[in-house]
């Protein structure tokens, strides 16, 4: 049982009577779903093999899960006991999104074969009713009422269509026992366990471009349901059980990939995402644009690579595992004292344009320091190569291994033991940013001069957690080296075309969430996953990039996952609820005399 709040409806965008639009929106959707039964092409030359009846497959999945979430979401509407929990927030702005979404995967894989394979004669009947299904959906779900209000600024057709997909926040739900809420923990984190793992596992570009469309609209969609909200509420409540069922998720994913590159797409995700944290404690909490970041990685990675018994080492020491995570760690702990004591008295751009040039000075470096330009060191732009894989106490990261009746091999090795540095860096960041320290970095942050006189050490403080991001990129680095068997000056640079670079870094913080735990690590995925699967954008990527960024600016400025302070930062004028005061029996009765 919850308590609702009771908010006017809002017009339709489209003028279709309320019961017609939610009857043609259950009948699309249920034409939609039956339609991914029926053959979707004759020939299986394209991707996933179309040509069944009775048992769907690779897209047509997708178009399935799309009608069924439509129609579950639309029966909410009626009230359906047992169904009414799915729509806490939203009621009709959750349906029109998943019925374009569903429009939107079904018309993208109608196109996708009729350009394959050469125009639409090649589409079979149940591509048809799919589409037909789906555009029925799409246009009668626009006749729904809008779940708030609309704004009497809302005067153009674009302004009607957004708010017509908004939708008020979810009440408060009634509080379940520990236990059960603590399932609703695990079995969120399960599906997003199997969601991940199917988005990494795709096998062809027209699949994860589909799994993109329908995973979009879905999730922004459970959002204005309000269904998110409230798992939020649920995670906040438990943290702790959270953090563990996110390790435990993550700990399972090795042993659903079945190919050794999607492993290692999942342990650099883990890298990148672990060095994107770090920066998070520079830029989210403290507030200081660093934009040569890149560079205490690639410290930490050399530093690893000339004590880890490379043959082209020139120092020619190998030490133990954890000796070199140490002196990777610790270099480019130094690194960030030394860079960092004179530069952070600077504010602003300016510190930003000089981390950059050290950013910049550390790549040429390495690459002069090859026995001519200066010291026989690192080798120059060759780098150093063959790395050996890591042994520890016997256990060899470079072999397949069988552990409860599962291989995994050397990708789903190094991902298991980069879990581990990001569930580290992860406690790291998560106690100091609720420390006493952490306070003061955040007040920093809002306004230096402030913090100051209040008798904050900014300086000391700015130092410390420049030093201290540092040193978790470097602690990632050690890993890299051996992931990567090789170390090279390209692979720190500014901006590039294969991540981590300190434009992807900084991005990954700004896309996540700044100042969050979780939001970097949802950016550095997002950024290092859809370039991995779609390889045809390589030469776009940086355009794509900035395409991307200029939309997320402008439609959710506070990232992804955004902290309270900054909804209300970039939100300002959506006021919060207050509740009205409440009068007591004597005043009310005063009132009454009064007015009589």
């Amino acid at each position: 049982m919850t308590t609702n709040h009771t908010t006017a409806p809002g017009p339709a965008f489209l003028p279709v009577p309320a019961a017609a639009a939610r009857i043609g929106t259950v009948v699309g959707a249920a034409v939609a779903l039956a339609g991914t039964f029926l053959a979707w092409t004759w020939t299986d030359e394209f991707p996933g093999d179309l040509t069944v009846t009775g048992y769907p497959g690779g897209l047509q999945v997708l178009t399935l899960i799309g009608a069924a979430l439509t129609l579950l979401l639309t029966l909410s509407g009626y009230g359906i006991r047992g169904l009414r929990w799915l729509t806490p927030g939203g009621t009709n702005s959750p349906v029109r999104l998943l019925a374009l979404g569903t429009l939107g995967t079904t018309g993208y894989t109608i196109g996708a074969i009729a350009y394959d394979l050469g125009g639409i004669v090649n589409l079979e009947p149940g591509a048809w009713v799919s589409g037909i299904g789906a555009l029925i959906a799409a246009v009668t779900a626009l006749g729904l009422p809008g779940d708030q209000p609309l704004d009497g600024t809302a005067t153009t057709a674009w302004q009607r269509f957004r708010n017509s997909l908004g939708a008020p926040q979810a009440a408060r739900a009634k509080a379940l026992p520990s236990w059960a809420e603590i399932l609703v923990i695990v079995a969120a984190f399960g599906i997003g366990l199997y969601v991940f793992a199917y988005g990494i596992d795709t096998d062809y570009t027209e699949l994860f471009i589909g799994f993109l469309i329908t995973v979009g609209f879905a999730f922004t969609a459970l959002h204005r349901a309000g269904l998110v909200s409230r798992l939020t509420a649920l995670t906040t409540k438990h943290r702790n059980i959270t953090l563990a069922a996110a390790l435990v998720a993550a700990v399972c994913f090795p042993f659903t990939q079945q190919k050794e590159e999607y492993a290692l797409i999942g342990a650099n995700i883990l890298i990148f995402g672990t060095v994107a944290l770090g920066l998070n404690v520079v830029v989210g909490l403290a507030g200081l644009l660093d934009l040569g970041y890149v560079a205490f990685l690639g410290v930490g990675a050399y530093a690893a690579a000339l004590v880890s018994g490379s043959t082209m080492s020139a120092i020619g020491v190998e030490f133990p595992f954890w000796a070199a995570v140490l002196t990777g760690a610790g270099a480019s702990l130094v690194f960030g004292v030394l860079i960092g004591a004179p530069t952070l008295r600077l504010r602003g751009d300016y510190l930003a344009i000089v981390t950059l040039g050290f950013g910049e000075i550390f790549r040429l470096t390495v690459n002069n320091l090859n026995g001519n330009s200066g010291p026989d060191l690192t080798n120059g732009s060759q780098g150093i190569p063959s790395i050996p894989d890591l042994n520890f106490f016997g256990f060899d990261f470079g072999l397949k291994h069988n552990i409860l009746g599962f291989d995994l091999g050397r990708s789903a090795n190094y991902y298991l033991l980069m879990l581990v540095f990001t569930a580290v860096v992860v406690l790291v960041f998560r106690r100091s940013g609720e420390s006493r320290i952490g306070r003061a970095w955040v007040a920093i942050r809002e306004d230096e001069t402030a913090a100051t006189a209040m008798g904050i050490n900014a300086f000391r403080l700015k130092l410390l957690a420049f030093a201290l991001g540092a040193t978790l990129a470097g602690l990632a680095g050690t890993v890299q080296a051996h992931v990567n068997y090789t170390v090279t000056p390209e692979q720190y640079q500014f901006a590039g075309s294969v991540p981590p670079n300190s434009a992807f870094l900084l991005a990954a913080v700004i896309l996540g969430g700044m100042g969050t735990l979780s939001g970097p690590l949802v950016g550095a995925a997002l950024l290092y996953l859809i370039p991995a699967k779609l390889q045809f954008m390589q030469d776009y990527q940086l355009f794509l990039f900035g395409i991307a960024l200029i939309l997320l600016m402008r439609l959710r400025p506070e990232g992804l996952v955004a902290d309270r302070r900054k909804q209300l930062e970039f939100h300002e004028n959506d006021q919060p609820d207050v509740p009205e005061p409440r009068q007591s029996e004597e005043t009310a009765a005063g009132i009454a005399k009064a007015g009589a």
